[in-house]
């Protein structure tokens, strides 16, 4: 019998994000839904390949194999395919050896409608218009961006990295740079306000389950010393000195703490990225989402006024 789903920290994932549909999508545009269709039935034995959301998935899901009392998390498959076409989807899936049994297909339509049904704190696609659509609607997503996928089977570890401002907690600090682009106004208000918490942003559910999840391996790793955390959590934010201090703030009154936090000032957040090698950075702002290698799995998400005009 499943693990009710409201005690559990639940990602929703398109195909597009957990597998490589380049293939079927080019026969998709060229030839239309029934030539979809018959590719699919005709390569139903046949794995996908791994997409950008894969290695953050498969090492998510491994959670549940450290705490199979708790069973912790679960992942949703959210697709836009019929359930005929979205056989070799399950299929995939099985041959990867996925955790994922619960799924919604919406035959050519969006399912971010379904976001709140499944108790999702999070909804990864590869197509823009879904997830900009459940931001629209305060649903939590984000657009996985082309990437290299690598998937270091001797890496168990789980590493997930946040801006804050428009991601975390709300976009209060970027509206008031924006609309002058001063830093001397945005210091001086966020050092004004460095007692007040933030509002969250749209990923703050998930960020704050994954502190629960953090906290479910310190216990254990008291109980047991030999125990190897899976999940390590980063902020990786443009601010500096003295702003940081709202950020810091705002975590305490949420009662959570990442186990790093880097303050950059401006600084290319690659240069950090590249080294801590995140299986999921999530950032508003596309202009920061960038990869010199092309290596590195970067969510866009498309929330407040970084996303407007």
């Amino acid at each position: 019998m499943p693990y009710p789903i409201e005690e559990k920290l639940v990602v929703g994932v398109a195909s597009s994000a957990l597998f490589d549909l380049t293939q079927s999508h080019e026969v998709y545009l060229k030839d239309g839904v029934d030539a979809y269709r018959l590719h699919q039935e005709q390569h139903i034995d046949e794995p996908f390949g791994k997409g950008v959301a894969f290695p953050f998935i498969r090492r998510f899901l491994s959670l549940n194999q450290a705490f199979p009392a708790e069973q912790p998390v679960e992942v949703v498959l959210l697709s836009r395919n019929s359930p005929e076409t979205g056989l070799r989807v399950f299929r995939s899936i099985r041959h990867y050896g996925l955790g994922i049994t619960r799924a919604a297909f919406m035959t050519g339509r969006s399912p971010y409608e379904y976001i709140p049904a499944f108790n999702a704190s999070l909804f990864l696609s590869a197509n823009e218009e879904d997830v900009q659509r459940a931001i629209d609607a305060d649903y939590p997503a984000g657009r996985v961006l082309p990437s290299k996928v690598y998937d270091d089977a001797l890496d168990p570890e789980l590493r997930v990295a946040f801006d804050f401002d428009g991601v975390i907690a709300d976009d209060e600090a970027e509206t008031v740079f924006k609309r002058n682009l001063d830093l001397n106004e945005f210091e001086a208000h966020e050092t004004e306000r460095q007692a007040i918490a933030h509002k969250p942003g749209p990923l703050a559910d998930l960020f704050r389950k994954l502190s629960n999840i953090q906290a479910l391996e310190q216990r254990r790793l008291a109980e047991d010393p030999e125990y190897s955390r899976i999940l390590r959590i980063a902020i990786v934010t443009a601010r500096s000195a003295p702003s940081h201090e709202r950020v810091v703030t705002t975590l305490k009154d949420w009662g959570v703490s990442p186990d790093e936090s880097f303050f950059l000032g401006g600084m290319e957040k690659a240069r950090v990225l590249s080294i801590l090698k995140p299986h999921m950075f999530f950032d508003d702002q596309r202009s920061h989402l960038m990869s010199p290698a092309g290596d590195l799995p970067l969510v866009h998400v498309p929330f407040g006024v970084a996303n407007r005009g």
